[in-house]
């Protein structure tokens, strides 16, 4: 097929491509957080040659984002690829970067239908990985479960076109709005199930972020305690304008284990500094905001670091400065229906509530005795 030929069908769907679609996307997901700084992708090789099409190989970008997901699926499918269906669930990269362009695989394969989901907004590709592979005559079907797609992939759409990590802030609270207490002893939220699910939501980012207060007021670990994804801890960052985590903190103490950034201003003191970095943490230095790091220059710097999709449960005060800041991409409001103990601080912040207003709630999950509710910008 010539490659205008290959255009003129990209509209040309079959009625399985949204099953096939769903599982690349999947396959993409569970390695969330592994592959920073690319993106996770999922792809499925499918024979459609017979009377029903029957799944070849199936694959996923690996652990430090490479090899990337085609290259595994089709490696996988070997010579059964050749004639076969490829669905992924971000374009082919169509660049030379450490391995050499996948639409090139694609092409070698033999694979004569692809199924891409979005295409990928890196600059580098944006339509070349697609155009590549309709010039060698390979049917193209664009946009199969796009929305679903982004969403996936959007921690690695944002770095790419704004040049920071795609920001989610988790909040918990009681059924009467509050997430702690201001002298008081920890205001236990939420159940074990649904402090299971927010380590997994940890597994899954490349960094989970937390203030100073924070560290001060719980000393947490900021790990993953799920048994067998203990090894998947993301990178731990703490925003502390004036280098105030003590050296006897635990995620000091784990400095060596778990990559632990603090993100400091230009005017932090330099002895501390010293004895932060002789304990195995990084610190890293931004401008100021009125005396506070400035996130917007701090996210700029975790961009350029790799950094595409980052975690942040530093509590009301951290999540209404991002609020302030417009710098929250999704919002995770779980309500603890047995929350033990007393709170007099609300969990929603004055700039947070304002927020709300343009965010789009999207799903909600019940997950023990707990109610997770979940927002995105539109």
């Amino acid at each position: 097929m010539s490659s205008s030929g290959a255009q003129d069908r990209v509209l040309e769907r079959h009625p399985w491509d949204e099953r096939f679609m769903r599982l690349a996307i999947a396959l993409g997901e569970r390695n969330l957080g592994l592959t920073w700084p690319n993106p996770s992708v999922g792809s499925v090789v499918v024979d459609e040659s017979g009377d029903a099409p029957v799944i070849v190989a199936q694959g996923a970008t690996q652990a430090g984002g490479r090899p990337h997901a085609e290259r595994v699926a089709l490696a996988a499918a070997g010579e059964r690829a050749r004639g076969a269906t490829l669905y992924v669930s971000l374009e082919p990269c169509s660049h030379h970067g450490r391995t050499p362009p996948c639409a090139d695989a694609v092409v070698e394969a033999g694979v004569t239908r692809v199924i891409s989901a979005v295409e990928d907004p890196d600059t580098r590709v944006a339509g070349l990985g697609h155009a590549r592979l309709r010039a060698a005559g390979i049917e193209v079907v664009a946009g199969c479960l796009e929305p679903l797609a982004r969403r996936a992939h959007r921690g690695h759409i944002a770095r790419v076109t704004r040049g920071r990590p795609v920001v989610t802030v988790k909040l918990a609270r009681t059924t009467e709005g509050l997430a702690g207490s201001r002298n008081g002893p920890r205001l236990m939220i939420t159940g074990d199930i649904a402090n299971a699910k927010v380590h997994l939501m940890r597994a899954h980012a490349d960094a989970v972020m937390v203030g100073v207060g924070t560290i001060l007021a719980d000393d947490p670990l900021l790990n993953v305690r799920l048994p067998g994804l203990e090894s998947r801890a993301p990178v731990r960052i703490v925003l502390d304008s004036h280098l105030r985590t003590p050296l006897t903190a635990r995620i000091v103490a784990g400095a060596r284990e778990i990559p632990t950034w603090i993100v400091t201003t230009l005017a932090a003191p330099v002895g501390a500094e010293r004895a932060l970095v002789a304990g195995g943490v990084e610190v890293l230095r931004v401008a100021d905001e009125g005396g506070q790091v400035s996130l917007s220059e701090a996210l700029t710097l975790l961009g350029t670091r790799g950094l595409t999709r980052l975690f942040c449960e530093g509590g009301p005060g951290l999540a209404d400065a991002l609020a302030r800041a417009d710098l929250i991409d999704e919002l995770i409001l779980v309500t603890g229906r047995s929350a033990r103990g007393e709170g007099d601080v609300p969990a929603l912040g004055l700039a947070l509530q304002d927020r709300m207003d343009a965010l789009d709630l999207y799903a909600d999950e019940q997950v023990g005795s707990d109610l997770f509710m979940f927002w995105e910008k539109p």
